[in-house]
């Protein structure tokens, strides 16, 4: 299904009937990614799910955007179906727009439960060789692009931020490239406590991208708040343990 949200065409789905669900997708994901949980939620509630900009089957926003600039499109979106009461399930990225929704005054409608499954928003702390190495390849990128060395080695500056990029900047669009570090160089960690809803968090114990210490911390943070782990797991958790984490979403809602 197809509808314009501020002239960009979403792609999502809408299926079920019941408490309403959206789902909200990680950062390089799509909602076809997801339709075991949706199929899952789908049997006793309402599932809307959304290709958010730049991602799956909806073009990309016009220029790089914040975490903000994905709050207010998926607001937009949600205003769309005049809805007053919904659940939230997120993985990953869709973490990051749910704990800034969440912290909006006067949101036009209420949360009433949120799953997060290996949920980003806590920026990880660097360590000393971490912040070292990041000074070397800042230095070595500006001196590569100097004009006599971008003469000499026109691809060095490329290749050097793809030894460095990760997978997800690597194989990004040069505008979601900048999306990605405006997104992934905010801490969301202040914004946590302000969860109040129920909230079930499932998480792969072998994370890397979001690891379990996130997890525990995000359950001191929250007050109602239960965690689920996936032994041998790692950040796509519900890919890897679907019957684990589709029958946690089951006993979750009823």
């Amino acid at each position: 299904m197809i509808k314009k949200i501020d002239d960009i065409p979403v792609n999502y789905i809408d299926e079920g009937e019941g408490e309403i669900v959206l789902l909200l997708h990680g950062w390089g994901a799509n909602i076809t990614l997801y339709q075991g949980i949706i199929d899952t939620l789908k049997q006793g509630q309402r599932v809307i799910a959304l290709d958010m900009p730049g991602f799956g089957k909806t073009p990309e926003p016009p220029d790089p955007w914040r975490v903000d600039d994905y709050v207010d499109f998926v607001l937009k979106f949600i205003a769309s179906f005049s809805i007053k009461r919904l659940s939230v399930v997120v993985h990953s990225f869709g973490g990051r727009v749910f704990f800034k929704m969440n912290a909006r005054e006067n949101l036009p409608f209420t949360v009433e439960r949120v799953v997060l499954i290996d949920s980003a928003g806590i920026l990880p702390k660097k360590t000393f060789r971490q912040k070292m190495s990041l000074r070397l390849y800042k230095f070595g990128r500006a001196f590569m692009s100097t004009k006599p060395m971008h003469f000499l080695y026109p691809d060095a500056v490329e290749n050097m931020r793809r030894k460095r990029g990760s997978s997800d900047y690597n194989n990004a669009t040069p505008l979601m490239r900048a999306t990605l570090v405006k997104v992934v160089n905010e801490d969301l960690e202040p914004l946590i406590h302000l969860v109040k809803c129920p909230t079930l968090l499932i998480w792969g114990d072998l994370d890397t991208a979001t690891p379990i210490e996130d997890a525990r911390r995000m359950e001191e943070l929250i007050a109602d708040a239960g965690l689920v782990v996936c032994e041998g797991a790692g950040h796509f958790s519900y890919a890897e343990q679907p019957a684990k984490v589709n029958g946690a979403l089951q006993a979750f809602f009823g």
